[in-house]
């Protein structure tokens, strides 16, 4: 049994060096019809419920990532996983947000307020799929969904001059900011595809934390890891991917 009483830490660990192991954060974006998906972007809200039936199994719950670090902040969390919904596709409304709601969940989603009530005309294959409205963005705010900056218009802020860099950042994040009436903390880059300049952009935007997906030695809470869950994702690759998440990345300064 554990000991009430912590063990000094071992020179090297992360307890010692300020660095916290890395949380897991898993990465959604659209949940309804799959029949035309060549990026494999899509869930079903079947699947999507099957996989939130695995975390609670496991005494695991899924939360916002504003959640997930306030938890982790106070040195708690270790039962929290985050969950995040890119792009913000309309379909989160009817497949995702009741789903969610059934197992006592929460959520960030990551919008684009450069395109709201348009579509993903940035991909060049599949379909057109209509993203979120102003007013639908209020309705996943309402129902306690944390709301996220995924840019202005998605685009490769690694290839972004310094006027586009900034209304992608600060600009996506005033923006937002009006359509629901609270502050926006979080931000995730398009495509997962980071840089030291586009981190620096972030920060000094005044976002609390930012997502990424691998972000190697930028680490941090403004290039934060995530973990593709998809459609194939059953219970025996859900297991390999949160058990793995931890040995692939590195560890977090500024988290517990």
């Amino acid at each position: 049994m554990p000991s009430s009483v912590e063990s000094p830490a071992r020179a090297g660990s992360p307890a010692a060096t300020g660095l916290g192991p890395v949380p897991w954060i898993a990465m959604y974006h659209s949940v309804g019809d799959r029949s035309d998906d060549p990026y494999r972007i899509t869930v079903t809200p079947e699947r999507l419920d099957r996989q939130l039936r695995w975390l609670l199994r496991r005494g695991l719950r899924g939360v916002s990532v504003a959640e997930l670090l306030a938890a982790r902040a106070r040195g708690a969390g270790r039962d929290l996983v985050g969950l995040t919904f890119d792009d913000g596709y309309a379909d989160f409304l009817d497949g995702a947000l009741p789903v969610l709601a059934r197992h006592g969940c929460t959520a960030t989603l990551f919008v684009l307020p450069g395109r709201l009530g348009g579509d993903n005309a940035w991909d060049p294959l599949g379909p057109r799929r209509p993203l979120l409205t102003a007013e639908g963005i209020r309705r996943a705010a309402d129902a306690g969904v944390e709301i996220g900056s995924h840019g202005l218009t998605h685009v490769d802020l690694t290839r972004a001059d310094d006027t586009a860099l900034g209304a992608e950042t600060a600009g996506s994040r005033a923006l937002l900011e009006k359509v629901t009436g609270a502050p926006v903390t979080g931000f995730c880059y398009p495509y997962g595809r980071v840089d030291r300049r586009a981190v620096e952009a972030v920060r000094a935007a005044g976002y609390g934390y930012g997502c990424a997906i691998d972000p190697g030695e930028l680490s941090g809470p403004h290039a934060l890891p995530r973990v593709h869950v998809g459609q194939d994702d059953t219970a025996v690759r859900l297991f390999l991917k949160y058990r793995l998440h931890r040995l692939r990345r590195r560890p977090v300064e500024g988290l517990r």
